[in-house]
């Protein structure tokens, strides 16, 4: 027999700054624990100085080399930022966020998020400082027996 449900589950990350932070075992587990077997995960950060990526696992220098080249695109203490309010990475915070997302969509499918062999789910800190970031699940579908 199988039931359709909806849930939401909030999650605090603690960042120590900017970095990639791994979310996918986290999103698996909360997918195991609600008896999920097919439907959506949703994934939503709560912030305009953060977001979320779907991206490589098994190398760290992918995620180092995207944060190279964020800083190139929207660097530090930009002297034609006008918005400044909480230091010099505040407004490249903001250009980072807008240019990358605040929320994915997850497949399920026998039970788990249905990533590819080398995908991960991370959340991804824009601010130089430790930061406490809110992110929401939403699972959708049909429940196992």
């Amino acid at each position: 027999m199988h039931n359709n449900m909806i849930k939401n589950i909030k999650l605090a990350i603690d960042t120590g700054g900017r970095g990639t932070y791994e979310l996918t075992d986290q999103i698996q587990q909360h997918i195991r624990d609600a008896r999920l077997e097919t439907g959506i995960c949703h994934v939503f950060v709560h912030h305009t100085s953060a977001s979320l990526m779907l991206c490589e696992n098994a190398d760290p220098s992918v995620r180092r080399d995207l944060e190279a080249f964020m800083q190139r695109m929207a660097p530090d203490g930009d002297p034609g930022y006008e918005h400044d309010d909480e230091g010099p990475d505040d407004m490249p915070a903001h250009i980072r966020s807008v240019l990358t997302q605040p929320g994915i969509a997850l497949p399920v499918v026998a039970g788990r998020a249905d990533l590819g062999t080398w995908q991960g789910v991370y959340l991804w800190e824009h601010r130089t400082r430790p930061h406490r970031r809110h992110v929401t699940l939403s699972l959708q579908g049909e429940t196992g027996s």
